[in-house]
């Protein structure tokens, strides 16, 4: 019996590190693409022959021909967005039904999830998580507690089935006092993205997966979000509602840790985050201001701006740690192309005391402890090759390398699927 590889690809950030396009340039190394986890709230945003996608929930494989995309069984789906998001694909002139597979297990996001999605937040007042509004938590607040409705039940009972889970919501709707909704539209739409799904593979993935490997495949994870979004091990409770680590990938797809091979990290040449939350080397000033105009940094899904700052390397080290990180990736390098100094977070002081782990509480009295070093003022975007960095940027490599302990094995310069330097070491 042959044996296939599995890899996984994840952020280590607060996500938006760029998974999208990175997926998109590993795939042809694959014979699958899997997501594992999260839902509509991802936005992978892939760029290539003057052409720009978002995609949310679908894997970012389903751009090189030939290849099998899964949606998982620890992804929930919301079909109208889903349906939507085919559709514009299809459009472009990708043949999704023949090549993308959805798992029966991934959970559905239903109307009435939204609805209570915005009615958690609302009781928070100050202490929102800023969610993306679309109904990830709840639903999977209905998965844990044993009540969700899965992709598989829409061909057994399932206006039955939908109904008494509608009913349910609206009557914890109801005893929040929270009434003034109308979701008779989305429903329409919703009942539309039922039909259109029904028109997919849809799969025991688990076992299709572990048979392709059987069958000497090459398996790519594909996680969304970032680590230090994981339920368990980020910044909670301003985390999402999956785990986005590499356990994630076994859980989410029903394949065995034994089998996992090399672990990609992606990581920003620097650091944002969007929505609430502790961010220990935000910036507030122009330097701030300047990384987001330079690196576009308005959520892919949302819009909303991202918080800026310079890396975290205390954060960095833990999310290596936490999900065995082989290979490190990083994105957005040219977006510091024209600073002088550069710095980096090595250490947290708190309590007054210098600290090198990342610790349970990063949300009060952290300070994050610097090292500058010398910019490259280069314009690094039209690059084919290593051999031509401007030696401090090989220096702010060096210097990472041995801070993370970990080999950084691609490079981007830029947005396009053609700005992707992988070394040679």
């Amino acid at each position: 019996m042959k044996t296939g590889k599995v890899d996984v690809l994840l952020g280590l950030q607060w996500g938006d590190e760029g998974k999208g396009k990175v997926v998109d340039v590993l795939t042809p190394q694959y014979d699958v693409v899997a997501r594992f986890q999260g839902g509509p709230n991802a936005g992978h945003t892939l760029e290539f022959n003057g052409q720009k996608f978002v995609l949310r929930s679908i894997p970012s494989g389903i751009f090189q021909g030939g290849k099998t995309n899964i949606i998982g069984n620890g992804v929930v789906l919301a079909p109208d967005l889903f349906m939507a998001e085919a559709k514009d694909l299809e459009k472009s002139g990708h043949d999704l039904k023949k090549c993308l597979h959805i798992s029966k297990r991934a959970h559905l996001i239903m109307p009435t999830h939204r609805v209570l999605d915005a009615a958690y937040e609302a009781l928070k007042g100050d202490k929102k998580v800023g969610t993306t509004g679309k109904g990830i938590g709840p639903t999977y607040t209905d998965k844990i507690s044993r009540s969700g409705l899965r992709v598989g039940d829409i061909f057994d009972g399932f206006e039955e089935k939908y109904a008494q889970h509608k009913e349910r919501h609206l009557n914890i709707l109801r005893s929040m006092n929270y009434t003034d909704f109308d979701i008779s539209e989305a429903e329409k739409n919703w009942m539309e993205g039922i039909e259109y799904m029904r028109q997919f593979n849809i799969v025991d993935s688990e076992f299709e997966l572990n048979s392709l490997l059987n069958e000497g495949k090459a398996i790519l994870c594909e996680g969304a979000q970032g680590t230090m979004l994981d339920v368990d091990f980020g910044s909670y409770p301003y985390v999402t509602s999956s785990n986005t680590i590499t356990a994630g990938a076994c859980a989410g797809l029903g394949i065995g840790p034994n089998k996992i091979g090399d672990v990609y990290g992606i990581m920003k040449a620097y650091c944002t985050r969007v929505g609430a939350g502790p961010f220990p080397t935000e910036l507030f000033d122009e330097t701030g201001k300047k990384l987001r105009d330079l690196g576009h940094e308005y959520g892919a899904v949302t819009g909303r701006e991202r918080r800026c700052g310079w890396i975290d390397l205390v954060a960095l080290r833990y999310s290596i740690m936490i999900n065995g990180v082989t290979q490190l990736i990083m994105m957005k390098s040219d977006v510091l192309d024209t600073f002088e100094t550069i710095k980096a977070c090595v250490a947290y002081e708190k309590d007054g005391q210098r600290i090198d782990h990342f610790p349970f509480d990063i949300e009060h009295g952290i300070t994050p402890v610097y090292e500058e070093l010398k910019g490259w003022k280069t314009d690094m975007t039209k690059f084919t090759s290593e051999e031509q960095f401007p030696e401090a940027f090989k220096n702010y490599i060096d210097f990472l390398e041995k801070q993370l302990q970990t080999p950084i094995k691609i490079i981007s310069i830029g947005p396009d699927r053609s700005q992707t330097i992988v070394r040679k070491k």
